[in-house]
This record gives structure tokens, C-alpha cells and sequence, in this order.
């Protein structure tokens, strides 16, 4: 990574800012207080965002309510615009718009996928997507403070955190898994042991099952048998009975033949009551008829008189409409006069000439409509008397018809009657024909039925004999059906004690695998509490060793650089500086400010070079960025900067100082100032 450009706006001290940086060496200079700082962490803010604890007011401009970084870098000959923007509101400040342009290509990302896609651009660990920017300050920018922090902090909290920089903090997290995964697999095995408690009980209840089984077999075999012999009993009576049912059958022959015949005479008996009935009543009917008087003259002369009332009624019935249509017309005449009596007493102008109506005029008018609405209503009176009285001669010639109607249909039926005494007498000599051929039948089916009922008689015994075998064979039934039912229940026996045997036998075969599951996995157990443990232990004491031989080296490389006493340095097995002259060891707080800062120095380049190696694969290497590298150096350690410049081979190094000194050992210097509290670029040489 080369970072080329930044632009500031409402930044800290910043109100509009812009830095163009060039390759090689550069130095931001000014005095302290002018902005500097400023800078680094906008650089920082622009790559990964706020940090966890890290307040938007540390970097946005007091009173102002947005800020913006536009930081402007090349990676692998790509060329990466980032944009973070800080926003101000009532609940505090918060990150707001952030994009990415790459070759021209703009995305607006929210702040955790842009610092998602920067660790990706930068090609860091995964592992650091969600932590604080532990990668980047520890090879890129640490300030100075923070640095001597770390040297100073507790050694535990720092071996911590530097395990999690070179990558070893995972032996640490095998064995916290392995103890994890440890106590899961005991957790296994006491349940498996659990399991598989009663193996050996499964086992003896499979073979006392299997006993049972062979019992059971033993009893369905002498069931079947005495079963087959109970058939053959019952097989016999059915044939027996077969044999009975056909002698039965015949008897049932003649006794349904007998039931005919008795149904016959029930018939022949009911036919000669019947018509000894019918005989009596003719017989009162010719007796009765022959009371009776009929005169054909009454009878004509009747007719006669209803056909003349008849004329009379349709007569009558025209005038009686006459009168209905006069009475009708007069209503209509007088509904049409009190109308136009109503418009002509409403009119004010006549609807011909045009001229106003005189009240006289219309008086007199209305005067002539009165005189003829009364005489209609005198016509209307006379009519409707004359209507009542033409109803009343309608009403009484109706009644004399209907009186007469009455009469001739009793006279009609009458004559009818006198004409059926010749069909009646014949019908009478019919009957006693019949009559004695119906006794003649009777005595023949009485003669049928007395030899039937003999017949009979004699096919008695066999019923009892069938009674008798049939209960016999109802019982064999029964103890026949007993028998299957009993072999049904011995046969479901079997079947449940197979089902449950193979159950058995899956349990075992379950608890069987679950047991080789059990030795193997107390095999893993017992070889990850020793073996692997030991492995891993043995591996990170390793490359631990290797690491602060490594850490020491460099570490003793630019201490030596920077403090030309006869000092002798090492770090001991918690990264922790060891410092002794003259084979004293000496206290890193009762060092002078020079020495302790050469000491931080040291150990920041030390790890810079460190980390780079170990994960060679990252984009910053090629940067490095000191943030007040000399505080408390003498002139004779200033002079000393100018060989680790040289010395620290890296295409682009930013520092930030106020010693003017360090401009005489760098390629390109911005000037900073401070007007009025807002911080300015004064110029680049």
C-alpha cells in the first residue's frame, strides 16, 4: 500500500485540508499542537472507521455537525479512493456515508462492509474483521505512548496480545478447545456408559425369550392337532344333518301345500259369504225399487219449466247490464265536470282570447255545473234503485232454477234405478250358481288337506332327531372356534415374543456399536489429555522460543543502533524488554526519557519487521509510519535516526515531529501551523 493522497473537512483543527505524499521519506513537521497527529489518525479513520471505544467527537470538529476523510491509496498498482463521513445529531456523532472507488468505480458500502473490503484489499487475517486495528498499529502507526504501553503493561495482557499478532494464539485456543472438546467427549462417554449399562441383562432376557418362543411352539403344534380332530367331529355332524335337512325339507313340502290349500278355503269360504251378502242385498234393493213412483209427465214438464225460467234469467241479466252501463257513464260525466269545474274556478285568464275571466262570469259558470252535477246525481240514485231491483228478480229466478235443478236430477235418478231391476234379478240367479259350485270346492280341498297333514305327520320324528344333532354341532362349533381362537392368541404370543426377541437383538446390535463407539472414543480422550495436549504444549514452547530469539535479535539490532552505550538487551519468555549494563539489570522506569523512547523505538521497528514476516502476504509493508519517534532523544541519538531511516528498507516513511533537526535526514517535509485554532499546511518542500 502507498498512500497518495488525503483530504480533510471538519476534522479536528481541520476546517478544509489537503496533503499530496510522495514515496521515500517524509516528515510532517511543526510544533506540537499544529495538527500532525491529526493526520495519522485521519489516515486510520479513512481505512477501518471508529474503533470499539472510539468516539466520533475525538476526530469531528467542535460545533460543526458533518465531517468527511478522503483518503486516496494504491494497492497493487490499483488506485483506491475511500470516503468516511461523520454526521452530528441529537442522540450523539455517529459514522454516516461511506464509499470505495477502485479504477473508477464507485460503491456506497456502510462502515462495517467498507472495513470489511479494506482488510480484504490489505489482504489482513480474517480474524481481524471484527477487532480493533491491532495488525495495522502494530506495522504501520503506533504512537509512541502507546508503544511504551505496551513495553510497560501487564506481561500476561501483552504475551496475549502479541500470541494474537504472530498467530500463535491459537496453540493457546487448541488447548482451550481440546479441554472443551475433552469434557464433551467424557460428557460422551458417561452418556454411552449410560447406555449401554444393561448390555448384559439385554443379553440373558434374549435367551429366556428364546425359551419361551420354543415353549410356545411346542404348545401351538398340540393345539393344532387337537384343533384338526375337533374339525373332523364337527365335519360329521354337518353331513349327518345335511341328510336330516333333506327329510325335513319334504315334510316342509307338505305342510306348505296344506298352508295353500288352507289359504284356498279361507278363499272359497270368503267367496260364499260374499255372495250370500251380495244375494241379501239385491234382494232389498229389487224390494225397495219396486215401492218407488215415477212420472214421466212430472218429469218432462219440469224440464219444460227450467228451460223457460232459463230465458226469463238471460233477460233479465241484459237489463240488469243496461243499468250497470248507465250508472258507469254518469260517474264518468261526473268525475269529468268536477274536474273542469276545478280548472275554470282556478283560471285567471282565458286560454283563447287571452283576457282576464270576470268573477261574475265564472260565478255563473260554476253555477250551471252545479245545476247538472245535481241533476247526475238524481239520474244516479233513480238508476241504482232500478240496479237493486233488476239483482232482486235475478237472485229469485236463480233460486226457482236451482230448486228446480234439485228435482229433476232426484226424478233422473230414480228412472235410472227402475232400469237395473232386470239386471239385478239375472244377477241373483248368477249368485246361487256359484254359490253351489264354491260348497263342492270346499268339500274337495278338506279331502286334500286331511291326506296332506297325514303325510306329514309321518316325517315328525326326523325334527327331533335334527334339534338334537344341530345342538351337538353348535357346541362342536364352539369348541372348534375356542380351539382357533386359543391357537390365534398362541400364534400372536409367538409373533410378540419374535418382534420383541429382534427387538432385543437391535437393542444389543445398537448398544453393541454404541460400545466400539465408546472404546474408540476413550481412546481419543485419553490421546487428546496427553498426547495431543503434550504435542501442542511441546509446539508452542517451540516456536515461542523461536520467535523472541528472532524478536530479541532484531530487538538488540536497533537498540544497539540507537544507543551507543555498552548496553546488553534481550526479551525474556514474555516479550518483556530486559535491559543490563555492566551486568546490572536496569528498570525501564529509571531510564531517561532518551533511553526509554529508544527502548519503545527499538521495539516497535523490532515487531514491525517481525510481523512482516510472519504474515508476508500483507499490503502495508511497504509503509511505515513513526509518530514522535525522538522524544526525549540527545543530539547524539538524533544523529542516529539518519542510519535507521537508511536501514529501514521500505518505499514510503511518514514522521511526524517538531525536531527541525529530522529535516536534514528526509526526502519531502509539510509544514504545519495553527491560526486561530484552525490548522493549516503552510508548504511542502
Amino acid at each position: 500500500m502507498i498512500i497518495k493522497k488525503l483530504k480533510l473537512e471538519n476534522i479536528r483543527s481541520y476546517e478544509k485540508a489537503e496533503i499530496d505524499f510522495s514515496l521515500g521519506s517524509t516528515l510532517l513537521a511543526g510544533d506540537i499542537g499544529t495538527g500532525k497527529t491529526s493526520i495519522l489518525l485521519a489516515i486510520e479513520f479513512a481505512l477501518f472507521g471508529l474503533q470499539p471505544g472510539q468516539r466520533g467527537s475525538y476526530l469531528l470538529k467542535n460545533g460543526e455537525k458533518e465531517g468527511k476523510v478522503i483518503l486516496e491509496i494504491e494497492v497493487d498498482n490499483k488506485n483506491i479512493i475511500i470516503e468516511r463521513g461523520l454526521k452530528a445529531s441529537s442522540k450523539g456523532i455517529s459514522q454516516s456515508n461511506s464509499s470505495i472507488i477502485i479504477d473508477n468505480n464507485r460503491e456506497e458500502l456502510s462502515t462495517t462492509e467498507l472495513k470489511n473490503r479494506v482488510i480484504k484489499i490489505l489482504n489482513y487475517p480474517k480474524e481481524f474483521v471484527k477487532k480493533t486495528n491491532i495488525l495495522y498499529r502494530f506495522t504501520v502507526y503506533t504512537p509512541q505512548e502507546e508503544m511504551k504501553q505496551i513495553i510497560l503493561e501487564e506481561s500476561e495482557l501483552r504475551l496475549d496480545t502479541l500470541r494474537h499478532i504472530f498467530g500463535i494464539d491459537k496453540y493457546k485456543r487448541i488447548k482451550e478447545n481440546s479441554q472443551l472438546i475433552t469434557l464433551k467427549l467424557r460428557e460422551i462417554i458417561r452418556n454411552y456408559e449410560g447406555q449401554i449399562s444393561k448390555l448384559e441383562e439385554d443379553k440373558i432376557r434374549k435367551e429366556k425369550k428364546k425359551e419361551d418362543l420354543e415353549k410356545l411352539k411346542d404348545n401351538l403344534k398340540r393345539e393344532q392337532a387337537i384343533f384338526e380332530s375337533k374339525k373332523e367331529i364337527r365335519k360329521k355332524l354337518e353331513e349327518e344333518l345335511k341328510k336330516l335337512e333333506e327329510k325335513i325339507k319334504e315334510k316342509e313340502k307338505y305342510e306348505r301345500e296344506a298352508e295353500k290349500i288352507k289359504v284356498m278355503l279361507v278363499g272359497k269360504n270368503e267367496l260364499i259369504n260374499s255372495l250370500n251378502k251380495e244375494k241379501k242385498t239385491i234382494d232389498k234393493e229389487i224390494s225397495e225399487l219396486n215401492k218407488i213412483k215415477f212420472s214421466e209427465q212430472e218429469f218432462e214438464k219440469l224440464k219444460k219449466e227450467k228451460k223457460n225460467l232459463e230465458e226469463e234469467k238471460e233477460n233479465a241479466n241484459k237489463k240488469y247490464l243496461e243499468i250497470l252501463s248507465k250508472i258507469n257513464s254518469i260517474k264518468a260525466k261526473d268525475q269529468e265536470i268536477k274536474k273542469l269545474r276545478e280548472q275554470i274556478s282556478s283560471l285567471r285568464v282565458c286560454p283563447t282570447c287571452l283576457q282576464e275571466v270576470k268573477e261574475d262570469y265564472k260565478v255563473y259558470i260554476l253555477n250551471n255545473f252545479d245545476d247538472t252535477l245535481i241533476a247526475l246525481k238524481k239520474q244516479q240514485e233513480e238508476n241504482e234503485i232500478e240496479r237493486k231491483k233488476q239483482s232482486k228478480i235475478l237472485e229469485e229466478i236463480t233460486n226457482k232454477i236451482n230448486n228446480l235443478d234439485k228435482r229433476i236430477s232426484e226424478l233422473n235418478l230414480i228412472k235410472l234405478r227402475l232400469k237395473n231391476i232386470e239386471e239385478k234379478k239375472e244377477r241373483i240367479e248368477n249368485i246361487n250358481k256359484e254359490i253351489i259350485q264354491a260348497n263342492k270346492d270346499v268339500e274337495m280341498l278338506n279331502e286334500q288337506m286331511r291326506n296332506l297333514l297325514q303325510a306329514s305327520s309321518e316325517f315328525k320324528k326326523y325334527e327331533i332327531i335334527y334339534e338334537q344333532k344341530n345342538s351337538s354341532l353348535k357346541q362342536s362349533l364352539q369348541e372348534e372356534k375356542n380351539s382357533e381362537i386359543f391357537i390365534a392368541e398362541i400364534k400372536k404370543e409367538i409373533e410378540l415374543t419374535l418382534s420383541l426377541i429382534a427387538e432385543i437383538e437391535k437393542e444389543i446390535e445398537a448398544k453393541e456399536k454404541i460400545k466400539e463407539k465408546l472404546n474408540y472414543i476413550k481412546d481419543i480422550e485419553n490421546w487428546m489429555s496427553t498426547d495431543f495436549i503434550e504435542l501442542i504444549n511441546f509446539t508452542e514452547k517451540n516456536i515461542m522460543l523461536k520467535l523472541i530469539e528472532e524478536f530479541s535479535k532484531l530487538f538488540n539490532e536497533w537498540f544497539n543502533i540507537l544507543v551507543p552505550e555498552n548496553f546488553s538487551t534481550r526479551l525474556d519468555e514474555t516479550f518483556t524488554p530486559i535491559i543490563e549494563q555492566n551486568g546490572y539489570q536496569l528498570d525501564y522506569e529509571y531510564m531517561s526519557g532518551g533511553e526509554r523512547t529508544a527502548v519503545a523505538l527499538a521495539y516497535r521497528l523490532a515487531l514491525n519487521q517481525m510481523i512482516n514476516s510472519l504474515h508476508s502476504k500483507i499490503k502495508t509493508k511497504d509503509v511505515i509510519i513513526l509518530d514522535e519517534p525522538t522524544d526525549g532523544f540527545s543530539e547524539q541519538q538524533l544523529d542516529k535516526m539518519r542510519e535507521v531511516f537508511s536501514q529501514l528498507n521500505t518505499k514510503q516513511l511518514i514522521i511526524v515531529s517538531h525536531e527541525n533537526k529530522m529535516e536534514d535526514f528526509v526526502e519531502n517535509i509539510i509544514n504545519f501551523k495553527k491560526e486561530n485554532g484552525i490548522s493549516k499546511i503552510e508548504k511542502k518542500s
